[in-house]
């Protein structure tokens, strides 16, 4: 009787295991999906901040060139950004498992 409980008792624990594990995996996709979708919002942010500071001046001859280059250099440094940000999380994510 008691050995029947106790197998019971442990099945059941084996199944929220699963159950946590599988719920870890989709918060790390998930984590991953807004990641990624930040990127994504941050680099629309940068070309628009960079496209309106050039419209806000509005030479009369704008060299595209040169737009191109500051949003690329804008889009490097919100990049580094980013990847700082991302260490710190992970950093944060590791002192918390340990």
């Amino acid at each position: 009787q008691n050995e029947k409980e106790l197998q019971d008792v442990v099945k059941q624990q084996e199944e929220k295991m699963l159950q946590l594990i599988d719920k870890s995996g989709e918060v790390t996709r998930l984590k991953g999906e807004v990641s990624q979708l930040k990127r994504s919002l941050q680099r629309a942010e940068t070309e628009a901040k960079v496209l309106w500071e050039e419209m806000r001046q509005q030479e009369p001859k704008v060299d595209t060139t040169y737009i191109q280059e500051r949003v690329l250099l804008r889009q490097e440094v919100d990049k580094l950004r980013l990847l700082l940000l991302e260490k710190e999380d992970a950093n944060l994510l590791l002192s918390d498992k340990y």
